[in-house]
């Protein structure tokens, strides 16, 4: 296997195919043993501090358990209650934090950086580059690489024929501001292993176009397809996955929130209202799509509760692979 000790996980794209396939593989050994109760407390006596500037249900929950299912101990640091929230250098932070402990995790986006985007993708930089344990991003306004591989277990169990699958990403209504970082990990991860990716959203949502351009040359590489669609029905033909989520509007997250202005981008998304997965809609993709979310889905606004709960739906199969693509991230980046 290839040696990820001390290795930071920021996004997936800075990690080789064969690096992730590893890793993955390792999550479903470590999903077995879990439920077989034969895991092995490969992290005893390591630490894994979690670093929180926003709030989280499942990523705290899951880094914590899977450092105890693994025999270490995770430390959960609110940043509100530190010196880092009165501007204490996240350079010195980094370099004491690396003494204390094996592994740093650290989770910044949306309200802690007002929206602007890539301001939560330097701060983790900055811990990263001043200090050797491994640093992990527990989201940031760019990516989400833990959420991203533990949606490529889900897709790898649904689909075990996964490449050529037709993988849809769809923007959704919601009055909840949300950053872009699932949404561009999962883009850039899925047409990496060779399935057909079609973001659509409608105008004034788009991305990182540099993201995009890297999208569209992992498509490339792998044989698959990537393309950005404005019409949500066309994007839903034939789909085999389906994650329909709410994003934040171009202009709000190149500019901040408050300079661009939270009633304008309520009226912005508020005309678009109609963009809900519902039956009538999920009825337009493969018979047996599935439908994936990060979670929190807001119900009712970016999807139905007779899809959210139905037969197609994977989420909470989905949530729980959150565990194990962790312990194995952890396992392969703080164990020797």
């Amino acid at each position: 296997m290839t040696d990820l000790y001390g290795r930071d996980l920021i996004t997936t794209q800075e990690w080789s195919k064969e690096e992730i396939s590893e890793t993955l593989e390792l999550a479903k050994e470590i999903k077995k043993d879990y439920y077989d109760g034969n895991l092995d407390p490969i992290l005893d006596k390591k630490t894994f501090f979690m670093l929180f500037y926003n709030s989280s249900t499942r990523t705290r929950a899951s880094f914590e358990s899977a450092m105890t299912a693994l025999g270490g101990h995770s430390q959960f640091v609110d940043v509100s209650t530190t010196r880092i929230a009165g501007g204490e250098d996240p350079k010195d932070v980094a370099r004491v934090y690396d003494r204390y402990g094996h592994g740093l995790g650290i989770r910044i986006l949306e309200s802690a950086v007002d929206y602007v985007y890539g301001r939560g993708n330097d701060y983790i930089r900055k811990y990263a580059d001043n200090c050797d344990i491994p640093v992990i991003n527990m989201a940031d306004d760019k990516f989400h690489p833990c959420q991203g591989m533990a949606d490529l277990l889900t897709v790898q169990e649904n689909f075990p024929d996964y490449e050529g699958k037709n993988y849809t990403i769809t923007w959704a209504y919601s009055d909840k501001i949300r950053s872009w970082c699932s949404i561009q990990e999962e883009a850039l991860l899925m047409s990496r292993y060779g399935m057909n990716v079609t973001l659509a959203h409608p105008e004034g949502f788009e991305l990182d176009s540099d993201v995009m351009d890297t999208c569209r040359k992992n498509a490339k590489e792998s044989g698959a397809e990537f393309e950005i669609s404005n019409n949500y029905e066309e994007s839903l033909e034939d789909a085999d996955i389906i994650f329909p989520r709410s994003w934040a509007s171009h202009g709000c997250m190149m500019n901040g929130i408050n300079q661009f202005g939270e009633d304008k981008e309520c009226r912005l998304r508020d005309k678009h209202k109609d963009w809900i997965l519902d039956q009538e809609r999920l009825n337009l993709t493969s018979s047996d799509s599935i439908v994936t979310h990060v979670l929190p889905v807001y119900r009712g606004k970016e999807a139905t509760d007779e899809v959210m709960d139905g037969p197609h739906s994977v989420i909470y199969d989905q949530a729980e692979n959150r565990l194990h693509a962790q312990m194995a991230i952890l396992a392969q980046t703080m164990k020797k």
